[in-house]
């Protein structure tokens, strides 16, 4: 069962999509205004009603989609305002007003599953870190680290290549770019800051003697601190 929100300036009794009273998903309904917004429930799904008003709804999803909406936004449209609909408009699917209840149900289930796909994509989980990638942030055993960009960068580099030996030069070209023109030594200096930041954790990024470093894995029993 999900959470739905519909943002619709029709009359209370007035039905945006009448297959969702067919299904079990919990709806609320909010006037399409952008004051409304801001006290607006959490929802899994929001849907704008465009039947009637397409600029106005072409604006109201606008607002959304730079406000940093969470939820997929889906458009209530009739067949002839299909037409109007661009990718400008910022939204994720679009539903006939006339649509049965399956097919609802059935865009209701893929855009969450989207939304839930891109989450986890987005988030690496190894040896005690958590990096997300999308915030550009990182914790340590649910600590947030105060990471500048490039070490994030750095810490990210190394997540993402387990294991695997990189020389300073490699780690200069990879982190930095081609066009940095400064020396290896900057690595070491970020390596440094960011086992310091590590912590516990700090023997994560290891030095291999005259090469460089790697970024080591252990399992959970293995880490500073557990139990085993």
């Amino acid at each position: 069962m999900a959470q739905l929100l519909v943002l619709s300036s029709a009359a209370g009794g007035d039905s945006v999509l009448p297959s969702l009273e067919l299904l079990s998903h919990r709806v609320r309904q909010i006037p399409a205004e952008a004051a409304q917004l801001v006290n607006a429930p959490n929802a899994d799904i929001v849907f704008v009603d465009a039947r009637k008003d397409l600029v106005a709804a072409k604006s109201l999803c606008k607002i959304l989609t730079t406000t940093g909406l969470d939820a997929p936004l889906l458009l209530v449209v009739t067949e002839g305002g299909l037409t109007a609909v661009s990718p400008d408009w910022g939204i994720d699917d679009v539903v006939l007003v006339g649509a049965g209840p399956a097919e609802v149900d059935a865009r209701i289930r893929l855009a969450i599953g989207r939304v839930s796909k891109e989450q986890v994509s987005t988030r690496i989980q190894t040896s005690g870190i958590t990096i997300d990638e999308s915030s550009y942030s990182a914790k340590v055993h649910g600590r947030p680290l105060d990471l500048t960009y490039k070490e994030f960068q750095l810490l990210h580099f190394f997540a993402t290549h387990p294991s695997r030996v990189f020389t300073r030069e490699q780690l200069l070209s990879e982190v930095w770019g081609y066009d940095y023109f400064g020396g290896t030594r900057t690595v070491d200096v970020h390596v440094r800051r960011l086992r310091a930041k590590l912590g516990d954790l700090e023997q994560l990024i290891g030095t291999v003697r005259n090469v460089g470093y790697r970024f080591n894995v252990y399992e959970d029993e293995q880490l500073p601190g557990s139990s085993a």
